[in-house]
């Protein structure tokens, strides 16, 4: 089972950026971004496939971007135009059926500790 372990988290003023990291242990196939906030459950972020195609909640659309980079087997979040409402920790996860299952928890193979990501208004 392949290891995930997330970094770039950490404290910004709203309207600020992040760039998440999730480096594998393994090559990466189909992978997602979660968060989750303080009493809330985890919610699916953005998804990308072996073919670079992507997808993203509604809440992040056009403000998170997601990307890999197969030879560093390297999975990033790139987080624009941040809001107070983001701030959660943010998790990565490998989807070995590569479907639709990978906008679920239940869906997902392996996972990251998290990172920390706080947005201050």
């Amino acid at each position: 089972q392949d290891q995930l372990v997330e970094s770039g988290g950490g404290s910004v003023q709203a309207g600020g950026s992040l760039r998440l990291s999730c480096v594998s242990s393994q090559s990466m196939r189909c992978m997602s971004w979660f968060r989750q906030a303080p009493g809330k459950e985890r919610e699916w972020v953005a998804y990308i496939n072996v073919y670079h195609n992507t997808r993203y909640a509604d809440s992040v659309k056009d403000r998170f971007t997601i990307s890999k980079d197969n030879a560093k087997n390297t999975l990033y979040l790139q987080m624009n135009v941040l809001k107070p409402e983001d701030t959660a920790m943010y998790y990565c996860a490998s989807c070995p059926s590569c479907d639709g299952l990978c906008f679920y928890e239940r869906g997902m193979g392996s996972w990251g500790p998290g990172t920390q990501v706080t947005v201050s208004s």
